[in-house]
């Protein structure tokens, strides 16, 4: 199904879209679709609200994208984390500890996942990547 919609873009930006249109022989409406695809991609085997979530990061100012390079899981919960983890190799968990170390384990995932995507968006725009230990607050 296709959309049909009217967007005001400015003039050196439509010269761009036309120049790139000829270079490969597409019409500007394909070139506009797939940048926009390439803009704004649904990452795949995730749960929807993640998909989207990481998705909708690249409407974000560059300060936002900064903030999220932040981890989202707090101190205690990285040392509670590291706790289960630890327990684990020593014995077997109870029910209560691995549905804790479950849900912590998948806000630590989630938490690389969006920090990632903040740093891939920021290095597309042009900002260097901060070194090792380094983070964006330092800069």
């Amino acid at each position: 199904m296709k959309t049909t919609t009217t967007v005001s873009v400015p003039e050196p930006l439509f010269r761009k879209l036309k120049r790139a249109a000829e270079v490969t022989y597409r019409p500007v409406e394909e070139i506009v679709a797939a940048t926009l695809n390439a803009a704004l991609p649904e990452p795949a085997n995730l749960p929807p609200e993640l998909a989207e979530e990481l998705a909708s990061m690249h409407l974000l100012s560059d300060d936002a994208l900064r903030a999220a390079t932040a981890p989202s899981l707090s101190p205690s919960e990285q040392q509670r984390l590291g706790q289960l983890d630890h327990l684990a190799g020593q014995r077997t968990l109870t029910e209560a500890e691995k549905a804790e170390q479950k849900r912590l384990l998948l806000a630590y995932h989630r938490s690389v996942l969006r920090r990632a995507q903040a740093l891939a968006i920021l290095n597309q725009r042009g900002h260097p990547l901060p070194t090792e230990g380094e983070t964006y607050t330092e800069q």
